[in-house]
């Protein structure tokens, strides 16, 4: 089989593999579609502190369970499968909490394990989940990103009195507009970016407000128009974001960090303590694939509105430097692995 391989910071290659045959527990997943994030492209160019070389990456990916090994029911092979990253002990204290996104044993596909961008992927049948035939294979792919803000929204509860402002109109911070506005029906959603297209984007994913930082104050604005918002997410991921949210928060507002900047940041703990606020962080996803799959299933959010690009897996670099370089037309790039 053929698979996408980083076999040290700069150095892809589209490498032949020998099958994998699926282990105890575990099913073989024929790969059709995944999606390029963030983090492969960090992975790609060695900005990721936990990857281990070589690696073949990939977290967002659909296919079709082709084998299974043994403990799994046979009739699982033929399913359309999306396929959650995240392998956690199920016993540890996270875990034992509902997070088993931060589990002390975790492993991420694509990043401590062989991901998705292969024509076969060994995956825990737990984590492989079936699609429904109403699902269309473009929606199945774009599941994954879309628990991202399934999981920020089950830290802070979001309710339909909620001024939900958004930094960052990527990828991450265009599912949390969608799911605030289409799922919770927030009363007002705020997108705020430095590209005008990526606002444009917010705009159609439901965004009630967009704002271009890179022009004017954010807080000056907001000021004017007397807006104090009552829920913050930041998925621009940038340190000197979050002083400035603590800011502008309403009192008694939720602030919800994206970003793994090792970088440090100074906020004055008096802002914080006296308007009451909640500051939460979000990694990942636990366990949100039942909740987006039912999400898609009533109609509620359309992945389609934040792809952009489509590429052959042979077209990997190209599809790669596409999302790299042109953050003005490109949003999420799919690579198609089989028909």
């Amino acid at each position: 089989m053929k698979s996408i391989v980083i076999q040290q910071p700069n150095q892809l290659d589209i490498a032949e593999r020998p099958l994998p045959e699926p282990g105890t527990g575990e099913v073989r997943v024929r790969v059709k579609l995944a999606g390029i994030c963030g983090s492969d492209s960090h992975i790609y160019r060695g900005h990721n502190p936990f990857a281990k070389y070589p690696r073949t990456i990939g977290h967002e990916f659909f296919g079709v369970i082709d084998a299974v090994g043994d403990g799994v029911s046979e009739p699982r092979i033929g399913e359309r499968v999306s396929v959650d990253p995240v392998i956690s002990c199920g016993h540890c204290y996270p875990c034992s909490v509902g997070k088993p996104n931060v589990c002390t044993s975790l492993v991420v596909l694509g990043v401590h394990r062989d991901g998705g961008f292969s024509e076969f992927a060994v995956v825990p049948a737990k984590n492989a989940w079936t699609i429904p035939a109403d699902i269309a294979d473009d929606d199945a792919v774009m599941i994954e990103p879309f628990t991202i803000a399934a999981n920020v929204c089950g830290q802070v509860n979001p309710t339909t009195q909620d001024v939900a402002l958004v930094y960052g109109a990527g990828p991450m911070g265009l599912t949390t507009v969608q799911v605030l506005k289409s799922v919770y029906q927030a009363r007002t959603v705020i997108a705020v970016d430095r590209i005008g297209e990526r606002l444009a984007m917010a705009q159609r994913c439901g965004a009630d407000e967009i704002f271009n930082n890179s022009q004017q104050s954010l807080p000056a604005w907001l000021e004017e128009k007397g807006i104090q918002p009552t829920l913050i997410v930041d998925a621009a991921c940038h340190p000197t974001i979050l002083p400035e949210a603590i800011r502008i928060a309403s009192p008694a507002a939720r602030i919800v960090i994206m970003g793994f900047s090792s970088e440090p940041t100074t906020i004055v703990q008096q802002q914080v303590t006296g308007k009451e606020l909640s500051i939460f962080s979000s990694r990942l996803n636990a366990n949100k694939f039942p909740q987006v799959i039912d999400w898609l299933r009533q109609g509620l959010i359309d992945p389609g509105k934040l792809v952009t690009h489509r590429y052959d897996a042979s077209q990997v670099i190209e599809a790669i430097e596409t999302f790299e370089q042109d953050q003005r037309h490109c949003c999420k790039v799919l690579l198609t692995f089989a028909k």
